[in-house]
């Protein structure tokens, strides 16, 4: 399985405005589904549980910096690389909106 996975091609980035889509959904997508891998078989392969995985495919949780180093070891992706996604993910849907900050001043010292 994971010569199978390692040998998966992953499109570049073409350049356009996009909400990107969760990292456990192009996991599925990528990976999962085109490879007809079960996620018992890829939880197995990470050395995580399969609840973990299920939640991670989900949406239900994003990607830590440790299963982006799973998922990179295993995947032939730098280990940052599903970080980044989570990342970027959860930048796009940050509501920039409501947030209010005070411009900090210098103070003088006593």
């Amino acid at each position: 399985m994971t010569a199978a996975l390692a040998t998966r091609h992953v499109p570049p980035d073409n350049g356009a405005m996009k909400i990107p889509r969760h990292p456990g959904a192009t996991l599925w997508a990528d990976y999962l589904e085109p490879l007809q891998v079960s996620v018992t078989d890829l939880a197995d392969a990470l050395g995580v549980a399969r609840k973990t995985l299920s939640a991670l495919l989900n949406g239900r949780q994003g990607v830590s910096p440790e299963m982006s180093v799973r998922l990179g070891i295993l995947l032939g992706h730098e280990p940052d690389a599903w970080a980044q996604r989570q990342l970027a993910y959860d930048m796009a849907h940050t509501d920039r909106t409501g947030i209010k900050v005070k411009r900090l001043s210098r103070r003088t010292r006593r």
